[in-house]
């Protein structure tokens, strides 16, 4: 007799994570699943996936995607009993998510019509208790629908609907549903999501208790989280070789170590100085001398950063790459790896003097402070890059930034103080001094370098952090809180970040890449 091969039988039912390749599926499944409502946006759930992997989950049946489910995690206490989808949200791009947050809240669940028989629903709200209980979270909090209230409006309340379904006289194929799975109500919210007609927009607040919650287990509460930056106002005066280029270099990363910084900020093109004593005169050519010591740059603010035990933000170098010039900032971490970012916004000045290329690659990223990005110069003055920034997580932007006269200098200060308004974000600017007298297109420089922060009640009355004197040889340190940041984000006098009309306007970078982890 022929042995069976109980593989051609098998149908798996599989609780996964979502990944960027489901992302098509799952707007499709939205479609499907709710035709009167808008559905997610790429974007959005690339979001989700970037923020908090963890808690997006799909359900994958003979290799299609039939269910998912969406969440995030916050401090409840932070927010209104009576808020709406896009307040907890952040209109659907979960960019408020608190990792330090006690409640895991579910913003979306969906299954396929065809498979609404084979309790995939229950196991996406197990897969959520579960993920509560892995990461010892106090409750998962849910807004839920009431579909079926658009069959009675004309007879009774929300409230009274929700009673009815309660005593389990009227069916509610939602909240019936979420009251079997353990949840209990808290209260009934207006106008949770506008574009649910046939809910009438309202939705019911409700909870589930993790019992194996452990208060004290999971972290210790703390009033602040501070970082320490650091911005250098390098002097631009000649020197004779590299050597006088390291030395300079390496007495300010020890001055920014000796006071603790987490960060030491150095200015865009301040690797320039070495054009002082390099033998040519063109511009366009000095540049590509100037690129033959990129090497030894990234040797010695590797090892810097390494040996003094900081964060360097090792201002900006030209490199050369396929016959191409950039201008270049590289971050140079403390435990010894390295990124970096192009320019992407090229000054007419660069263009005629150096002919300078442009990058098109935009990145923010982990440090052991948080994410941060780093806008150069003219780039700050291009309000969309900062909010992408913010929208991918950086708490901090830096600015290293190369200035002549003082109209330039104010555009760049004005700017980043603006981008520290707007997106609720820390910026820090790092600019030269001094002169090259010798450098063409480098004669002179103007800087005031600073550290600024949004403008509200938890930070300094002017939104300056601390900045230095005009044009001199010098440094200026500060302090900013990243947990004030997060406060104010979520409950300051204005909340830019949550109540920017994302149902008018939005801002898509054409050329995003994504990991190859995400997918």
């Amino acid at each position: 007799m022929t042995e069976t091969d109980m593989s051609n039988y098998e149908k798996k039912i599989i609780i996964r994570n979502i990944r960027v390749t489901d992302i098509d599926d799952i707007i499709a499944l939205g479609k499907l699943c709710f035709p009167n409502m808008e559905p997610w946006k790429r974007e959005q759930l690339v979001s989700h996936i970037r923020i908090f992997p963890e808690g997006q989950f799909c359900v994958e049946y003979e290799d299609r995607i039939v269910g998912s489910c969406s969440s995030l995690i916050v401090n409840f206490d932070e927010y209104k009993d009576q808020h709406t989808w896009k307040t907890i949200t952040d209109n659907g791009f979960i960019t408020n998510h608190d990792p330090d947050g006690f409640n895991l809240y579910g913003i979306e669940v969906m299954v396929h019509p065809e498979y609404r028989r084979m309790k995939l629903g229950h196991r996406l709200y197990e897969a959520r208790k579960e993920l509560a209980r892995q990461l010892n979270l106090q409750s998962i909090i849910i807004g839920g629908r009431i579909p079926n209230y658009h069959l009675y409006t004309d007879e009774m309340t929300a409230r009274e609907y929700v009673g009815e379904v309660e005593k389990h006289n009227i069916y509610d194929p939602v909240l019936s549903f979420q009251l079997l799975q353990g949840f209990t109500i808290k209260r009934i919210n207006s106008r949770y999501l506008p574009d649910d007609k046939a809910s009438g927009a309202f939705a019911t607040l409700m909870e589930w208790f993790n019992i194996d919650y452990l208060p004290k287990s999971r972290r210790v509460y703390r009033a602040s989280t501070p970082v320490r930056l650091c911005a250098i106002q390098y002097m631009m005066k000649k020197i004779d070789d590299f050597s006088e280029f390291t030395r300079q270099v390496e007495y300010y990363v020890n001055v920014a170590a000796d006071f603790g910084s987490d960060f030491a900020v150095f200015p865009e093109l301040f690797t320039t100085q070495l054009m002082s004593f390099l033998d040519e005169k063109r511009p366009d050519q000095a540049v590509r001398l100037l690129a033959t010591y990129t090497n030894q740059y990234i040797e010695h603010f590797t090892e810097l950063a390494v040996r003094y035990n900081i964060n360097i933000v090792g201002g900006s170098h030209f490199e050369e790459e396929n016959g191409d010039i950039y201008n270049v900032a590289y971050l140079f971490r403390r435990d010894g790896t390295i990124e970096k970012q192009s320019k992407l916004h090229i000054t007419p000045n660069e263009r005629k003097w150096w002919g300078i290329s442009e990058g098109n690659e935009f990145n923010v990223f982990d440090t052991d402070c948080g994410k941060i990005a780093i806008l150069i110069c003219y780039d700050i003055e291009f309000p969309e890059l900062a909010r992408i920034a913010v929208d991918n997580g950086a708490n901090i932007i830096f600015v290293p930034f190369c200035t002549d006269d003082r109209q330039g200098y104010l555009r760049v200060r004005y700017c980043a103080q603006a981008r520290a308004i707007e997106n609720q974000v820390y910026t820090c600017i790092a600019g030269t001094v001094g002169n090259l007298t010798h450098v063409k297109n480098m004669d002179i420089q103007y800087a005031q370098s600073g550290i600024f922060s949004p403008s509200d009640f938890e930070f300094a009355r002017d939104g300056i952090v601390g900045e230095c004197d005009a044009n001199i040889d010098t440094v200026v340190v500060g302090d900013i809180d990243l947990e004030k940041l997060r406060r104010s984000q979520k409950t300051g006098s204005v909340r830019q970040l949550q109540d920017r009309r994302r149902d008018l306007y939005r801002i898509e970078w054409k050329n995003l890449k994504v990991d190859e982890a995400e997918e």
